[in-house]
C-alpha cells in the first residue's frame, strides 16, 4: 500500500493539490493522510494572553481544524470516490516540517503532495514559504502542484540529471510507477560543457536506465552551463507536464533551495514539480 501525506491549510490551492494527488494515484492502493499543523497559527496570534487563555485558544483551534478536516474528507469522497483509497485526518500542534517528518518516519511514507502556494498565493513566487520549507527539509519525496493546474495525467516528464550521484531505488521506482501508469515518457536531460561521461557517471546512468527499463524514456544531452535556461526551454518546447529533480548535498537544486534563489534565477515552474530526496532518512 502506498503511503501519501497531503498537508493542507484548507485553501483552494491545497484542494487543487488533493485533486491532482487522488487522480495521479487513482490506480494505486493508498493510505492518504490529510495533515494540518497549527502550532504557528496559535503562537503568532497570541502574544499577550495568559497561559490558561492560550491553552483554551489552542484547543479551540484544534477543534476548528478537525471540523475543517472532516469537511475536507467529505469533499474528497464526493469528488473522487475510490475504493482503493483509505483516508486519515490529523490536526497536530506542531510546526509543519516537524509534523510531516515525524509522520513520514512513523508511517514510512512514500511521498508528500501539496500546492506550490497556500492561502497567500503570491503569484510572483514559485513556492510559498511552507512549500519551500518542506522541499528543503523533509526527508521523503515532495510533489508541489501549481495552483489551478488541471492536467491530471502526466505524459511528458523531464528529469534533468548530471549522473553524479547514485539515486535511491525506492524513489526512482516511485517515478517509474507514476509514469508507467499513464504511459508517460521520461526525458533524462544531461546539461554540461562536456558530453563525455566519467566512469562514475556512466555507472549511475546505467543504474538509472535499468530502474526505468519498463518506461518510455529518452536520453538527451545539451551543451552549455546555463541549466535553468536549458530546462525552461526544454519544458516549453517539449510540452513537459512534470519536472523531476533530485535534492542532495552539493547539487544544483540544493544550491537553489538553500540560497532561496529559485525565483531570482528564473526557474519559473508552471508544472507539477517532483523533488526526490537523496538525503539521509
Amino acid at each position: 500500500m502506498r503511503k501519501i501525506i497531503i498537508p493542507t491549510d484548507f485553501s483552494e490551492n491545497a484542494r487543487n493539490a488533493i485533486r491532482y494527488a487522488v487522480e495521479l494515484f487513482k490506480y494505486d492502493r493508498c493510505e492518504i493522510t490529510f495533515l494540518h499543523a497549527f502550532a504557528d497559527e496559535v503562537y503568532e496570534n497570541n502574544l499577550d494572553i495568559s497561559r490558561s487563555l492560550f491553552e483554551e485558544y489552542k484547543n479551540k483551534t484544534k477543534q476548528s481544524a478537525e471540523k475543517e478536516l472532516e469537511n475536507l474528507l467529505k469533499f474528497v469522497k464526493e469528488a473522487s470516490p475510490n475504493p482503493r483509497h483509505d483516508y486519515i485526518v490529523k490536526a497536530v500542534f506542531s510546526n509543519l516540517v516537524d509534523a510531516v517528518n515525524e509522520l513520514a518516519e512513523t508511517d514510512n511514507s512514500d511521498i508528500v503532495i501539496m500546492g506550490t502556494r497556500g492561502y497567500t498565493d503570491d503569484r510572483d513566487l514559485t513556492f510559498g514559504s511552507n512549500t519551500l520549507q518542506l522541499v528543503k527539509y523533509v526527508t521523503c519525496p515532495v510533489l508541489a502542484v501549481p495552483s489551478k493546474y488541471a492536467e491530471w495525467h502526466p505524459k511528458e516528464v523531464l528529469f534533468p540529471t548530471p549522473y553524479l550521484m547514485p539515486l535511491k531505488l525506492r524513489e526512482i521506482k516511485l517515478l517509474s510507477t507514476i509514469c508507467e501508469k499513464f504511459k508517460a515518457t521520461i526525458h533524462l536531460l544531461y546539461v554540461s560543457d562536456y558530453e563525455k561521461l566519467s566512469f562514475r557517471q556512466q555507472d549511475n546512468k546505467a543504474f538509472l536506465s535499468s530502474c526505468l527499463k519498463d518506461n518510455y524514456r529518452q536520453f538527451h544531452t545539451k551543451t552549455g552551463k546555463d541549466i535553468v535556461k536549458t530546462v525552461n526551454t526544454f519544458i516549453e518546447e517539449e510540452n513537459i507536464d512534470m519536472l523531476v529533480m533530485v535534492n542532495h548535498r552539493h547539487s544544483f537544486l540544493e544550491d537553489i533551495l538553500y540560497s532561496n534563489t529559485i525565483d531570482k534565477i528564473g526557474l519559473k515552474i508552471q508544472v507539477p514539480f517532483l523533488i526526490l530526496q537523496n538525503l539521509p532518512r
